[in-house]
This record gives structure tokens, C-alpha cells and sequence, in this order.
């Protein structure tokens, strides 16, 4: 325990200013997407484009890879979320649960992925990404990328991803030396958690008016 503790800790140290600002506007971002505030999305491009260029300096293709499509979800979902009902003048986009064909489709998302994902790495780790764990990074990226995609269209389910996504990262990050990067998903899995909560609450609220 003594030998985990003082890893965390030189990892801490070592930590570089713009992955710690990477690591807060990440943190950050997700507060407000618990709060379904508008300021999840610059905060959360601040946070990617940050990422991109660390995991592409770090040999992290899959991590990389990630923070693109993080990047272009991001301006999507900031799209729909600001659209307004000219009528009611309120957000056209509501926190809605998944139906059936929705559990179906997400699910047939993410195994697209993760296959994607899983082969091209398990090509590319010899020559282009020696740091990859194939089926981890796989895992965490094909979670991401669906996690994504739904918080973008405010489904409730996001958040489950991204609870998987969270849980898969911790060792993941730790495991490459990026230790400051690994205390933040324990952050965003509490975080998540708290964000299912949440939606969940407004749901029921919004049923019972």
C-alpha cells in the first residue's frame, strides 16, 4: 500500500501545468453537464484539445483518438443543446431515458468500436503505439465514444458509460505514468454517478408536473 501511495505521489509531482489544467477543465466540464449547463461543452474543448496534443506527444493513439471525437461531439452537442423553441423560447432537447431500439443501437455502438479500436491497436502497437493495452484502451475509448454521443443528445444512459468509462481509465492512466490524469477519473466516476442521480431526479420531476 505504502509503494502504491508514494507512486501516486511521485506521479503528483511530476505532474506537467498543462496536464493539471487539462485534468480541472475536465473536472470541471463534467459539473456542469451534472448541472445540464451549457458551459459543459467550452470547458469540455479545453479539456480535449489539451489531450490531443499529450497523448499524441505520449504515443497514446487510442487516448488521442478519443479527444478528437471528444472535440467534434462536443461542438455537436453544443449545437443541440442551444437550440431554442421559438415558441416556448426553452431548449428543444430534453434529458430523456433510452428505449429498447435506443439500449440496442448504443450497445451496437459501442461493440463497433471497441472492435475498431482493439484491432487497429493490436496492429499499430509495435511501430506507432508501444504504451497501448489493447483491449483496456479499447474498453475506455468505446465506452467514451458512446458516452459521448448520448450526453450530446442528453440521454440519461450516457452517464453509465461513463461510469464504465471511468472505471477502465483509473488503472489505465495510472499504469502509462499519467498518475494526476488517473485521480481525476476517480473525480469524474463520482461525478458520474452523482450526474446519473441527477438526470434521473429531473426525469421524475419533469413526470410528475
Amino acid at each position: 500500500m505504502s509503494t502504491l501511495i508514494e507512486s501516486i505521489y511521485t506521479g503528483l509531482v511530476q505532474t506537467t501545468w498543462l496536464e493539471a489544467i487539462a485534468v480541472i477543465s475536465g473536472i470541471v466540464s463534467v459539473w456542469y453537464s451534472r448541472k445540464e449547463n451549457i458551459l459543459v461543452y467550452p470547458t469540455g474543448l479545453l479539456n480535449t484539445t489539451i489531450y490531443i496534443y499529450l497523448s499524441t506527444k505520449g504515443h497514446l493513439l487510442g487516448e488521442a483518438s478519443v479527444n478528437i471525437y471528444y472535440t467534434i461531439m462536443s461542438l455537436y452537442g453544443w449545437y443541440l443543446w442551444t437550440r431554442i423553441d421559438p415558441q416556448q423560447q426553452k431548449p428543444i432537447l430534453k434529458i430523456t431515458k433510452s428505449t429498447l431500439k435506443d439500449w440496442r443501437n448504443q450497445c451496437l455502438f459501442f461493440l463497433g468500436f471497441y472492435l475498431a479500436i482493439y484491432f487497429s491497436l493490436v496492429l499499430l502497437k509495435k511501430d506507432f503505439a508501444p504504451e497501448a493495452i489493447p483491449w483496456a484502451d479499447a474498453l475506455a475509448s468505446a465506452a467514451a465514444y458512446t458516452g459521448m454521443w448520448l450526453m450530446a443528445k442528453k440521454k440519461l444512459e450516457s452517464w453509465l458509460w461513463w461510469i464504465v468509462t471511468n472505471i477502465a481509465s483509473i488503472p489505465l492512466y495510472f499504469i502509462k505514468g499519467y498518475a494526476f490524469t488517473s485521480v481525476q477519473f476517480i473525480i469524474l466516476l463520482i461525478l458520474a454517478i452523482a450526474g446519473w442521480k441527477s438526470w434521473n431526479d429531473k426525469i421524475k420531476q419533469r413526470q410528475n408536473a
